[in-house]
């Protein structure tokens, strides 16, 4: 089979396996073999990798603490006419990874940039989420503080697309709760160690996938989250539904609190908008 040879002077964003080292392209493998040097998130990573396929290319680190220092010195190699391959530890480089200011910095310059592609995370775990696959928004690492994390979720709110985020499996549980509590329960799907022998899809609403990680002693994995976007119309049929039950359940003298909890546990609202319905003056009802 011929294969092209690395170009001098490029920079090869190349991916690598996520789980799997038997994802890894030929491609892949001919461009590791064929450059001057490989730019590795993390170097120990890729020598497991290139041990395990024979790859001899001098390794060097490029991670989010040093990419900046390490720049001008690539950019040095690559006009100086050598090839570089750039790699995360996992995946496609650049995608929650680092590598973007190397790549915008190469592009300013002038000098040719090319992406081997091969594994993602994001769209291995969509194509089999059972959520709509397009369009989706890819929204990272969510924030590690609650309030960060819940405001960028309010952001989303009204986003059609479907979400996907990664997540530490540490904090998976507070995001879900936090993604219930804001976008209201939606469908979602939990893709963990994905392509490793325990690879694990679970699919439910958002309140289902709380429950399921409650029952579990301790969460484990690299996790990728998707939840649905908001659908228009089902949103506008629940909201007439939300303000009717909220007219009955005030006539009837049942107290706000019930009522935001009937609202988020049985219409599914956003604990933020059954708060607004069931505290709303009623004189304004008729604006609805």
């Amino acid at each position: 089979m011929l294969r092209s040879l690395p170009m001098s002077g490029t920079l090869h964003v190349v991916a690598l396996p996520i789980g799997n080292p038997a994802d890894v392209t030929l491609r892949a493998l001919d461009t590791h073999r064929g450059v001057d040097l490989v730019a590795a998130e993390d170097t120990r990573h890729f020598a497991t990798l290139a041990r395990l396929h024979e790859i001899g290319t001098r390794a060097i680190s490029l991670h989010e603490h040093n990419e900046a220092q390490r720049v001008p010195e690539l950019l040095a190699r690559l006009e100086a006419g050598a090839s570089v391959a750039l790699v995360s530890d996992a995946g496609t480089p650049l995608v929650s990874d680092p590598g973007f200011r190397l790549v915008r910095a190469a592009i300013e310059a002038g000098l040719p940039v090319t992406s081997v592609p091969g594994a993602s995370a994001v769209t291995t775990a969509l194509a089999a989420s059972g959520l709509a696959p397009q369009p989706f928004r890819f929204c990272g690492f969510l924030p590690r503080a609650a309030g960060p994390r819940r405001a960028v979720f309010e952001a989303l709110r009204d986003e059609p697309a479907t979400l996907v985020c990664f997540e530490a499996p540490h904090r998976l549980a507070a995001s879900l709760r936090d993604a219930r509590e804001v976008l209201g329960d939606r469908q979602a799907c939990l893709a963990r160690n994905l392509t490793k022998p325990h690879e694990r899809y679970q699919r439910g609403t958002l309140g289902e996938l709380v429950s399921a990680l409650a029952e579990e002693q301790t969460v484990r994995g690299e996790c990728t989250l998707l939840i649905a976007g908001t659908d228009g119309g089902v949103t506008a049929e629940r909201e007439r539904g939300a303000v009717e039950a909220v007219r009955l359940l005030r006539a009837e003298g049942v107290a706000p609190r019930t009522v935001v909890r009937l609202l988020t546990d049985v219409l599914g609202l956003p604990r933020r908008r059954a708060y607004e319905l069931a505290h709303r003056d009623p004189d304004a009802e008729g604006g609805e």
